[in-house]
């Protein structure tokens, strides 16, 4: 089967709530700390090597980006959508407080958001945005997969201790509503896992 993600495509930027498309598709979301490797992770997921853009500057997606990646004939339309890159202090306070009440908008009331990817870096997982915006999933009742990228780094046992490590505080803050996988947009480790996970959210 052809992979879907690849007609990906940029739609939008949202920098508060009324910019946002109809709230009729479906959407997946993808939050991640600064320098996690958010965007090289959508890039791979879509097979393109700018759709997301990667920055040597920490915090740079700064609104809510939107990406089409509607087959033919298909409808609603599925989106894939990249949250601000968050924890990154150079960022403003007011700037801060402003993601912060439109990210919690956001996912308090978005009817067409149908799960959360929430990308950490291997080797510094689950810092506390990143159990908040699990949090927020989990709150939600919506599914979230958790992907340990940058797994490259780290040779096949440190990866694997550090997959157990994390499933098992994941178990014990959500239980088994939160799942997780290593992953490498590098390598390519684990695409096809993530992508699978991603495609039946959106009903693909």
């Amino acid at each position: 089967m052809a992979n879907p993600f690849v007609r990906a495509r940029y739609l939008l930027s949202a920098h508060n709530h009324k910019q946002l498309p109809p709230d009729g598709a479906f959407e997946v979301a993808f939050a991640g700390r600064s320098n996690a490797g958010k965007s090289s992770a959508l890039n791979a997921l879509c097979q393109q090597n700018a759709l997301a853009r990667v920055s040597k500057t920490p915090g740079r997606t700064q609104q809510l980006v939107f990406f089409d990646m509607t087959p033919p004939e298909v409808s609603p339309q599925r989106f894939l959508v990249d949250l601000p890159g968050y924890g990154y202090a150079k960022v403003p306070q007011d700037l801060q407080a402003h993601w912060q009440a439109f990210i919690d908008q956001y996912f308090r009331t978005r009817e067409a958001l149908k799960g959360l990817v929430v990308v950490m870096d291997i080797r510094h997982p689950l810092k506390d945005y990143d159990r908040q915006m699990l949090g927020y999933a989990v709150e939600r009742g919506l599914p979230a997969h958790a992907l340990l990228t940058k797994a490259d780094k780290l040779g096949r046992g440190q990866q694997s201790q550090a997959l157990h490590a994390v499933k098992r505080e994941l178990f014990s803050a959500f239980g088994d509503t939160v799942s997780v996988q290593t992953f490498s947009g590098e390598s390519k480790q684990g695409v096809d896992e993530a992508r699978a996970v991603v495609a039946g959210w959106l009903g693909l």
